[in-house]
C-alpha cells in the first residue's frame, strides 16, 4: 500500500519512518503542496497525507479519485481545508488526528502570554549587547489575572488547567459547557463578557460560525488594553482588523503561531526574498506582536503520535474500511 505525503518536512520523514516498521507502507514525501495543480502526483497511491495549509477541494478530490486514491488523511485535528462532500460524493475515506498532544499547543500559547508579558525575548538581546538596562522590561502578575477561553475542547482544557495553576480566574466561552473543566473550576459565559478577559486565548476550530470570530464586529467588546493569542487557526482573527486595533493601542499584546495568509509563508525559508505580504509587514514591525511559524504543535510526543494515528488510522481504512477511532473519521 502506497501512501504519499504532501508539503512533508525533514521531520515529517523522520518520525513516520520511525513508526511504519510493523505497518510497512511505501512512503512517498513529496515537499509541494496539494492542490489542482500537484494532484496528479499521488498517482498509483492509496492514501495521501496533507497538512493545514493543502488545498483539499472538489477538483483536487475528483482528480485523487480518478488517480485510485482511497483514503485522505489530515496529520492534524482540524479539517476546514478540506471538502468533505466532495470526499463523500467520491466516496474516499477522511480521517484525522483528533487528539496528538493538547499539552503541545496549550504550553506554546502559556509561553507566548509569558514571553509577550515578561519580554524575556527583548531581555535575551539586550544583555548579549551587554545592556543591562531593566526600562522597558515591565510585565504584570499573572496570579489574580482573568483570563478567557475561547473554545475547551482538548487543547483548551489544558490550558485553563494550567492558566488556574498561576491563580488565574478563568472564563471560558463555548456551545456547551464541560462539566469536567466546571469542576476544577472554570466558569462559563456569553463570548462578549469572555472579551472582557485581561487575555483571551483560541482555542476553537475554524468555520463559517468562527471565521473572524475577532473581527470589526467583535473587537469593539474586547477589554482595552487585553493580550490576544492565536494558536488555533489563523483566520479566526481578521487581520486588518487587529492591526488597526494595534496602531490605536486598544491591544497591548498579541501572539499569534498561525496566520491568515499563512500558507505562502510558513513552513519556508523565505530569509533571502521580499515577502510581498503586507499585513505581516506591518504586523511584525509592531513590538508587541509575537510571531510563531505554525510551531505550537511542534513536540517530539506530538509528532509521534501524530505518526502512529495517522498510520493506525489508514491503515484501518484501507483493510476494512472501519475505524476504530469514530472521532478520527470524517468521512
Amino acid at each position: 500500500m502506497k501512501l504519499t505525503f504532501f508539503s512533508s518536512q525533514p521531520y515529517d520523514r523522520i518520525f513516520f519512518e520511525r513508526y511504519n516498521d510493523s505497518l510497512g507502507f511505501e512512503l512517498s514525501f513529496l515537499d509541494v503542496a496539494l492542490d489542482e495543480t500537484t494532484a496528479s502526483l499521488a498517482k498509483g497511491s492509496d492514501a495521501v497525507c496533507v497538512f493545514v495549509n493543502d488545498k483539499v477541494t472538489a477538483p483536487v478530490i475528483a482528480s485523487l479519485k480518478d488517480n485510485g486514491t482511497k483514503v485522505i488523511a489530515l496529520r492534524c485535528a482540524g479539517f476546514n481545508n478540506v471538502d468533505i462532500e466532495a470526499c463523500r460524493q467520491n466516496e474516499i475515506h477522511v480521517c484525522r488526528v483528533p487528539a496528538y498532544s493538547p499539552e503541545a499547543v496549550a504550553e506554546h500559547a502559556v509561553a507566548m502570554i509569558l514571553t509577550l508579558n515578561r519580554k524575556t525575548h527583548k531581555a535575551y538581546n539586550r544583555v548579549r549587547e551587554q545592556n543591562f538596562s531593566l526600562n522597558g522590561l515591565l510585565g504584570f502578575n499573572l496570579h489574580g489575572k482573568t483570563v478567557g477561553v475561547i473554545g475547551t475542547g482538548n487543547i483548551g482544557k489544558a490550558f485553563c488547567r494550567i492558566m488556574l495553576g498561576f491563580g488565574c480566574t478563568v472564563k471560558a466561552f463555548d456551545l456547551v459547557a464541560n462539566k469536567e473543566m466546571e469542576a476544577i473550576g472554570v466558569t462559563y459565559h456569553p463570548l462578549m463578557e469572555v472579551l472582557q478577559s485581561d487575555i483571551i486565548s483560541l482555542h476553537c476550530p475554524l468555520n463559517e460560525q468562527t471565521r473572524h470570530l475577532i473581527g470589526p464586529e467583535t473587537i469593539g467588546y474586547v477589554k482595552k488594553g487585553a493580550m490576544l493569542i492565536n494558536t488555533g487557526r489563523g483566520a479566526l482573527i481578521d487581520t486588518k482588523t487587529m492591526i488597526e486595533a494595534l496602531k490605536k493601542g486598544y491591544i497591548s499584546a498579541l501572539g499569534l503561531d498561525v496566520y491568515e495568509q499563512e500558507e505562502k509563508l510558513f513552513f519556508r525559508d523565505l530569509s533571502t526574498k521580499i515577502i510581498q505580504d503586507d499585513d505581516i509587514q506591518r504586523l511584525m514591525s509592531f513590538p508587541n506582536v509575537l510571531i510563531t511559524a505554525h510551531q505550537a504543535f511542534f513536540t517530539d510526543e506530538a509528532l509521534s503520535q501524530i505518526a502512529m494515528t495517522t498510520l493506525n488510522n489508514v491503515s484501518q481504512l484501507l483493510k476494512n474500511s472501519n475505524l476504530k477511532d469514530q472521532a478520527a473519521l470524517l468521512v
